[in-house]
């Protein structure tokens, strides 16, 4: 059966003004969702990514370019990553439309197959 990553796209100021409380109910919305995904068979991988942006790699020529990023200006980054098990992109919405990152802010999600290599 078919893989699909959920890119779990995120305005980071969006959570700025979250007290303690609202963001931990929305930790827990977001586990129990993983563990019923889980549940059913459907969740191969999902994870919450560090808000350090992270490392941008890159070539010129033979040398290889490492720059931290995103930085913090950026208005949008990925803030976690999904990789679940659906018969087709049509399962593969309905799992994502059910995922609490899409009730918050101005969050989405990108949703894209992995291709399998044979």
């Amino acid at each position: 059966m078919p893989s699909f990553v959920l890119l779990l796209h995120e305005h980071p100021e969006d959570y700025a003004e979250m007290s303690p409380a609202e963001m931990q109910a929305t930790v827990e919305r977001s586990q129990a969702w993983r563990q019923r995904l889980a549940a059913a068979g459907k969740l191969s991988l999902g994870e919450k990514l560090t808000d350090d942006g992270g490392r941008q790699l890159s070539r010129a020529g033979s040398r290889t370019i490492v720059t931290d990023g995103p930085y913090a200006e950026a208005a949008e980054v990925i803030g976690g990553l999904c990789i679940v098990i659906a018969a087709d992109y049509a399962e593969a919405e309905r799992i994502a439309a059910d995922c609490p990152h899409l009730g918050h802010g101005r969050n989405r999600i990108e949703l894209r197959q992995v291709e399998a290599l044979g």
